[in-house]
């Protein structure tokens, strides 16, 4: 099994995101995000989950990087060759200050060889000068 390549602008974005009954297209959705991430930031903590997600799709491992706190950011990502991701659930989010946020979600994925697997994570985040980070998730 291939690993999606990177969307299309006018593709569905991964995440799943939808506009009433339609998905949003990946440049109106995550692609903003990913493709120009020093010039537009994630606005908040569900959009930078999102966008992560779609990250992690595309293999696009120096996202991924820039958008992990420092305090617990690794040194690099490898991805599973062949993995699919499946969908994306956003389950809840909240705003618990200025800075901090939680979001529940459920991404799916299956590796070759592999039944699916899901991945059910309470994610947290921060907000620092402008940008939000993903900091750390408990697996649920």
């Amino acid at each position: 099994m291939a690993q999606m390549p990177q969307p299309t602008a006018a593709q569905a974005c991964p995440c799943g995101r939808q506009a009433g009954k339609r998905p949003l297209a990946y440049a109106q959705c995550c692609g903003r995000y990913l493709d120009h991430f020093d010039a537009t930031p994630a606005p908040d903590a569900e959009s930078l989950m999102r966008s992560r997600y779609a990250a992690f799709v595309a293999e696009r491992a120096d996202y991924l990087l820039a958008t992990w706190h420092a305090s617990h950011r690794p040194a690099s990502i490898d991805f599973d060759p062949g993995t699919k991701w499946l969908g994306l659930e956003v389950r809840s989010h909240r705003r618990l200050d200025a800075t901090h946020a939680e979001v529940e979600f459920v991404a799916r994925q299956k590796s070759p060889g592999s039944p699916a697997v899901r991945l059910h994570e309470r994610s947290r985040f921060v907000r620092e000068e402008g940008r939000w980070y993903y900091v750390d998730g408990d697996i649920q």
